[in-house]
């Protein structure tokens, strides 16, 4: 009889010798996610309505993701950029969650060279920079654009990049991160990850298009000096 693999993650053959079984079922960890997100926008939104209450819907919005991305790429992203070389024995929160989401991406318990960078950089650079812009985005600061652009770019450069390394593997050398279960695929892989394909991608249309017509402003108001 062959051997029974020792982890729940693709490729079984991987060898995580410290992995240790996360006590929580899969619906309640993406409960407590959730709530966590729940929360984040429930303070954001607190804090807005009494800095701010003025603030449009549309700056509102971007706030709120900013905020959550803020969150999510300095702590939860953080966390594991920490703990990358011993992430399969963790079982507080943050562990159990991201055993959970690697049995769509067993790279992040195997110590994988661009998982552990990619987001070591999103926690150190995109993180701090998120909550820098939800001020700028309150405070209605010049910069807000600038680090608009930046942080969505950082973020849709990344993405692409970690959905096609996963795809070269897989095409190219046959190594399959992801459990045969679609469901894995689907919910965790793809569709956890494409938010940060379509909403910084609208982030860098707004941007370019503020900074352009800001441009067109200072280039209009300076030729009108000229012809003075």
């Amino acid at each position: 009889m062959a051997d029974l693999p020792l982890h729940p993650f693709s490729p079984f053959a991987i060898e995580l010798p410290t992995y240790v079984a996360n006590t929580l079922s899969a619906p309640v960890l993406v409960s407590i996610f959730a709530a966590g997100c729940a929360v984040i926008f429930l303070v954001t939104y607190g804090i807005i309505q009494r800095t701010r209450p003025s603030m449009s819907g549309g700056d509102l919005a971007v706030a709120l993701w900013f905020a959550l991305c803020g969150c999510i790429h300095l702590f939860f992203e953080g966390y594991f950029s920490y703990n990358a070389f011993d992430m399969a024995s963790k079982t507080d929160i943050f562990g159990q969650l991201w055993k959970e989401y690697a049995l769509s991406d067993s790279r992040y318990m195997s110590q994988d060279a661009f998982t552990v960078c990619m987001e070591t950089v999103t926690a150190v650079l995109w993180g701090p920079m998120s909550f820098a812009c939800v001020y700028f985005i309150i405070a209605d600061h010049p910069l807000r654009h600038p680090f608009q652009l930046i942080i969505s770019l950082g973020q849709l450069y990344g993405d692409i990049l970690y959905y096609a390394i996963c795809t070269f593997q897989e095409v190219v050398f046959d190594i399959v991160y992801c459990r045969p279960e679609r469901f894995y695929f689907w919910a965790y892989y793809f569709l956890c990850n494409f938010f940060w394909i379509v909403i910084p991608l609208l982030l860098i249309w707004q941007s370019a298009s503020e900074t352009a017509r800001a441009f067109a402003k200072v280039k209009a108001a300076s030729a009108g000096k000229k012809t003075q």
